[in-house]
C-alpha cells in the first residue's frame, strides 16, 4: 500500500493551476528572496558579491543588479513550493523545510547562514533519566512529516498536534513534547524545556528547480550566481596575511603558512631599510588560525605582519 504525502499531493495539484512563468520567459531568471529571519543575511551576502537588491514600490518585487533577473520576496516555505512547481527558478530556503515538505528540488549551495537544529524537547519534570516516558504522549509541532517520522523511529505511543507558531509554550498543559527549531536553545530553556533528541541540522541554502537546472541557459546563470556567493562565503573565512621574512628564515615561515595553494613571495628592495636579503610573503589564511599563527610566524623570524580583509575568493 502506498502512503501519500498530503503536502506533496497538494503541490502537484497546484502545479496544474500555475502558469509556467519560467518556461514562458526562458531568458529571464526568476529568483526568490526569503522573507523573515533569513532576509538580512541574504541581502548582505548578495551585496558583498556585488549584487545590489533595491526595494520597489510594490515591496515584494525588488530589483537585483543582474541582467535578465526578476525577483520576488516570499516566505521560505512558499519558495520551496514555487521551486517545485517551476514558477521560480532559484531561491533561498532552509534545509529543514525542504525536508519537511519532501521537496523534489536541487540544492545548489549551502550558505551556512542561520544554522539551526530541529529538536525534540520536553519539560524536565516529565523526563525519566533524560528520556520520555512510555505512556501515551502528545507531541506538538509545525512540522508534521518530520515529527511523525521521529515518533515512528522512536516507537513512541504518541499523538501529533499541529502548532501554528510559539510551539514552545504548549508544554506542559497542552503537550508533553514538542518538535521545533532551536538555534542557541535559549528559548527552550526559558520555557523549562530540555532537548531529548536532534532530528536534523539546517541552514539557509540556495535551491533550484529541476526544470531550471535542465535548461542550459538558466543552469549557467544559476551556477554563476552560486560562484559569486561562494566566493564571498570563502572570503569570510580568510584574511590576507603579509609578512617580511629574512632569506635565512624564509623556509621556516613558509612551512607554517596554511595558504590556499602556495604563498606569493617577492624580494624586498635592497635599500636603506634592509641591510640583508629579505622577502615579502603573502598568503590567504584561515581567519580562525590567526591566534596561533601570528605568534608562530614571529617566532619563526617573520616581521612587519599586516592582516587585511578579503572581499571575494575564487579558486
Amino acid at each position: 500500500m502506498t502512503t501519500l504525502n498530503p503536502a506533496r499531493t497538494a503541490r502537484k495539484d497546484l502545479a496544474g493551476s500555475i502558469p509556467p512563468i519560467a518556461e514562458a520567459t526562458p531568458s529571464t531568471l526568476h529568483v526568490a528572496i526569503p522573507k523573515g529571519r533569513m532576509y538580512d543575511g541574504i541581502v548582505a551576502l548578495l551585496a558583498e558579491a556585488g549584487i545590489r537588491l533595491s526595494a520597489s514600490a510594490r515591496g515584494y518585487r525588488p530589483t537585483l543588479s543582474l541582467p535578465a533577473v526578476e525577483a520576488k520576496i516570499l516566505k521560505p516555505q512558499n519558495i520551496i513550493e514555487m521551486l517545485e512547481v517551476g514558477s521560480r527558478d532559484v531561491g533561498f530556503a532552509g534545509a529543514d523545510w525542504v525536508a519537511e515538505l519532501d521537496a523534489n528540488i536541487v540544492e545548489v549551495l549551502d550558505t551556512g547562514l542561520d544554522r539551526v537544529r530541529v529538536v525534540a524537547a520536553a519539560p524536565t519534570q516529565i523526563l525519566r533519566g533524560g528520556r520520555l516516558p512510555r505512556r501515551p504522549l502528545v507531541v506538538a509541532s509545525e512540522m508534521e512529516r518530520l515529527t511523525r517520522q521521529w515518533i515512528a523511529s522512536r516507537e513512541l505511543d504518541a499523538k501529533f498536534v499541529r502548532s501554528y507558531g510559539a510551539t514552545e509554550v504548549f508544554p506542559p498543559e497542552d503537550a508533553d513534547c514538542i518538535v521545533d527549531i532551536a538555534a542557541s536553545g535559549a528559548t527552550l530553556a526559558a520555557n523549562g524545556l530540555e532537548v531529548v533528541d536532534e532530528l536534523l541540522t539546517s541552514s539557509t541554502r540556495l535551491y533550484a528547480s529541476r526544470a531550471a537546472m535542465a535548461d542550459d541557459a538558466r543552469r549557467a546563470a544559476i551556477n554563476d550566481l552560486a560562484l559569486l556567493l561562494s566566493s564571498v562565503l570563502e572570503a569570510r573565512k580568510r584574511v590576507m596575511l603579509e609578512v617580511n621574512v629574512p632569506a635565512e628564515r624564509l623556509d621556516a615561515v613558509v612551512a607554517i603558512l596554511p595558504c590556499m595553494r602556495q604563498p606569493t613571495i617577492s624580494p624586498l628592495h635592497a635599500g636603506a631599510c634592509t641591510d640583508a636579503r629579505a622577502f615579502a610573503v603573502k598568503a590567504a589564511v584561515p581567519r580562525e588560525k590567526l591566534p596561533k599563527l601570528i605568534p608562530a610566524i614571529k617566532q619563526a623570524g617573520g616581521t612587519d605582519l599586516v592582516i587585511s580583509p578579503i572581499a571575494q575568493v575564487v579558486p
